[in-house]
């Protein structure tokens, strides 16, 4: 791994030093500033990826700082994060967000919360930065390729005038084959990019939720502790949705579809959408009444509503109407849509629409027709994995200067009953299967989230022991058979968790298994099709809320 710098900038010496010792651990490089000028000298010079400013300094405070570092073209997009004792009113933290921070730190810091804080935006500069130098690399062997083949035929049309257009017409075809396997393999590289991301940032979520909930529970009556937790929470959470983006952008989010109803869906999210236009947006609803059920991932659904409400908010400068259409439908189906019942869901904007040529490549991953800093280009991207992976499709239909319409074809839930969730139960309650409590073994090779998810069992009652590896594992159960439960992590080095979970079921089979992950493509081969599965990162409600489960079905089962 190649360390990149981090900037700390603070005019006490002393806080400096406290930031080093407590960041050293992370292997990265540390840059210090005492003053403004020291850390624009530092930008100037070197390439940062993370910045620490302190608020309030004598010459110039850390908003000016901020404000001025942001007007560089190479540092529009640096994590910048604030570390300050006062100045932490809600006016304050709008004010540092809007001159260009991501995060804030309050003093005294919590080590652990830092490093994992600067951790992320570290590791997500560096995968940025190699996705960079992928793509760059991808584009010059396109390019070289693309040499070759003009060469090749300028030499064959040089040979033959005869065969001139036999030959522009298999370069067109070759090309066209070059360009589709292009698309094919940056995909699966990004997929796989994308994967690995989120297995990463889902652990280090774990790590922060699992602590932050505990800490919680554990602090004393104070009203702004408690506000500052929950801050903290509510950021871990955002960083969470945001890995489900990278996923439904890579089509490898886990689907968890039911029956679900449209008409009350679209209610419950209405408000929702509304304040996500604004007020200069009107939103007109024609949904059927007896609309049939979908079968879909509602989470996921209103995600991919909430993009396109933004995408037809953006489109219609000024304001306007957005108008969202709901209805089976059985005449005018595409032409790529399986033999079924299908509902047929549009949202239509009355902006300024796209030529052809735009709305062709509207649904390409990172194409966006938004100025610097104001798109991503996945939003549609995700809404098009959606349909995909729930077995429909999405249509799009866009007419310059008269508005554009994107359309959801989704299947309708037939004979299937909407899916229950799972009963959590506060931590509060403890162990409600069995008089005593269980000895569960903890199987991951993150430290960080072993430990998390040990203090969360442990807290709830029960006795809990850590396995860094699949073969630690299986060595401290062929030593012990006292334990009532296996919590394991998926992606490991060696053997990995499903591997495990086959290996337990064929050894010790009355061993009830949990499998947990922050990567959605997990196995579903004979023999785990059963296996209870719980994403990461988890609650502490959603874990005891798992364990119950699967007490109950082992007890159920004997």
């Amino acid at each position: 791994m190649i360390p990149v710098n981090i900037l700390l900038v603070d005019d006490q010496p002393a806080k400096l030093l406290s930031y080093e010792v407590v960041l050293q651990d992370l292997g990265e490089n540390l840059l210090k500033a005492q003053s403004g000028r020291e850390a624009l000298e530092h930008l100037l010079r070197n390439e940062i990826a993370v910045i620490l400013v302190d608020v309030c300094m004598p010459e110039q405070d850390g908003f000016e700082l901020v404000s001025i570092i942001r007007e560089h073209p190479r540092y529009q997009n640096t994590a910048i994060i604030f570390v300050s004792a006062v100045m932490m009113a809600e006016p304050d933290r709008l004010k540092g967000y809007a001159a260009g921070a991501v995060d804030y730190v309050s003093v005294p810091i919590i080590p652990e919360v830092l490093r994992a804080k600067v951790r992320v935006f570290a590791d997500l500069y560096r995968k940025t930065r190699e996705l960079e130098l992928l793509n760059a690399d991808l584009e010059i062997r396109v390019r070289q390729r693309t040499e070759e083949l003009e060469t090749s035929a300028s030499q064959l049309r040089q040979l033959n005038e005869e065969l001139e257009q036999r030959i522009d017409q298999r370069t067109r075809e070759s090309e066209e084959a070059l360009a589709q396997l292009f698309e094919a393999q940056k995909l699966d590289t990004i997929g796989h990019l994308t994967g690995g991301v989120a297995h990463d940032f889902n652990n280090l979520l774990m790590a922060v939720l699992g602590s932050l909930n505990l800490l919680k529970k554990r602090l004393p009556v104070d009203e702004k502790s408690e506000r500052l937790v929950a801050n903290a929470i509510q950021a871990a959470e955002r960083g969470a949705a945001l890995t489900q983006r990278l996923l439904a952008f890579a089509r490898r989010q886990e689907l968890k579809p039911r029956a679900v109803s449209f008409l009350e869906l679209f209610d419950n999210i209405q408000d929702l959408l509304g304040k996500a236009v604004g007020p200069g947006v009107s939103i007109r609803k024609q949904i059927s009444a007896g609309m049939p059920l979908l079968l879909i991932d509602s989470n996921q659904l209103e995600l991919a509503l909430l993009n396109l409400f933004v995408n037809a908010r953006d489109a219609m400068v000024g304001g306007g109407t957005i108008t969202v259409c709901a209805s089976e439908e059985i005449t005018k189906r595409p032409s790529n849509l399986a033999t079924g019942r299908y509902v047929r869901i549009s949202v239509s904007d009355d902006g300024e629409g796209m030529d052809e040529a735009t709305a062709a490549r509207a649904a390409e991953p990172f194409f966006t027709t938004k100025g610097l800093g104001k798109g991503t280009g996945l939003g549609l991207s995700m809404v098009h994995g959606l349909a995909a992976q729930s077995g429909g499709v999405l249509e799009l239909s866009s007419v310059k200067g008269g508005g554009t319409t994107v359309s959801l074809w989704l299947p309708v839930a037939e004979d299937v009953l909407a899916a229950a969730p799972l009963q959590e139960t506060t931590p509060e309650e403890g162990p409600s299967v069995g008089a005593h409590p269980l000895k569960v073994l903890v199987v991951d090779d993150d430290v960080l989230v072993s430990m998390g998810t040990s203090a969360m069992l442990e807290d709830l009652g029960h006795v809990a022991v850590e396995a860094p590896s699949a073969a630690r594992a299986l060595e401290i159960l062929a030593s012990d058979n006292s334990f009532d439960l296996v919590i394991t992590d998926h992606a490991m080095p060696g053997m990995t968790g499903a591997e495990l979970a086959r290996f337990i079921f064929s050894t010790f089979p009355e061993l009830p298994v949990i499998l947990a992950s922050g990567y959605a493509e997990l196995p579903y081969d004979e023999g785990l099709s059963n296996l209870l599965r719980m994403p990461k990162p988890f609650t502490q409600e959603q874990l005891h809320a798992a364990v119950q489960r699967t007490l109950v079905e082992r007890a159920t089962a004997a």
